[in-house]
């Protein structure tokens, strides 16, 4: 155990743990977003509603839902630790004028980036987490026999208020800018620099920026465009 304390409290760990649980979220993500789109099948959300029932009552699914909680602290805390730790051994900021000769704008504001998904991530989880799941303020609907959150209706509601979607928006661009550096330096951190792979590894990345807050954002935008139609 001691080489594994030591691994992982040192830079080099640190920033190992960081990417290797952005990977893992982003397999989340890709599963998120394949549920997601079920959202808009015309069949006035009972599909959606029968894959989110599932995805609370199947118990095999618990665990897992334990490991995203803490896929999404460690790699928000560890990320924080290691750009202040990385602050703090650079006292001595480089002139704005050389600023994006070694790095870009997004690799250089990865922090603030993180820090507004952390946000989004709060009033996502307020909105519909919690009211499924902890105050209940849900209502039920029977598809099949089986008597289920509505959460169909749900988002629905959500996404017919402006400010709601305009937060969402807000939050799937920084999703995409976070992916855009994210993800590639991941596989860097974790030692996949081969120049045969380089080239698959960019192109997934820039593939997953765009993709995701695209398909992410088509969602709300669907919902608000035909409630003022």
């Amino acid at each position: 155990m001691g080489w594994t304390k030591l691994f992982f409290t040192s830079s080099i760990g640190r920033k190992f743990l960081v990417a290797i649980t952005g990977l893992f979220l982003v397999l989340f993500l890709l599963e998120h977003l394949t549920g997601n789109l079920l959202l808009l099948l015309p069949d006035g959300g009972d599909t959606y509603n029968i894959y989110a029932h599932f995805l609370v009552t199947f118990p095999a699914l618990r665990p897992l839902e334990v490991i995203l909680f803490a896929g999404f602290i460690f790699h928000i805390i560890y990320a924080l630790y290691v750009a202040i730790r990385n602050r703090q051994a650079r006292p001595v900021r480089y002139a704005k004028t050389n600023a994006g000769v070694s790095s870009s704008w997004v690799s250089r504001n990865m922090v603030p980036l993180g820090i507004i998904l952390l946000v989004f991530l709060v009033i996502h989880l307020a909105g519909f987490f919690a009211s499924a799941r902890i105050t209940g303020d849900v209502e039920y609907v029977t598809i099949n026999g089986t008597r289920m959150h509505d959460m169909y209706s749900l988002v629905k509601e959500k996404f017919q208020i402006w400010w709601y979607v305009a937060i969402y928006l807000v939050g799937f661009i920084a999703l995409g800018l976070h992916l855009w550096h994210g993800f590639q330096s991941s596989f860097r951190t974790i030692g996949l620099r081969h120049p045969k792979y380089l080239p698959v590894v960019k192109g997934l990345g820039i593939f997953f920026a765009i993709a995701f807050p695209v398909g992410f954002a088509v969602i709300p935008l669907y919902f608000y465009i035909n409630s003022i139609l």
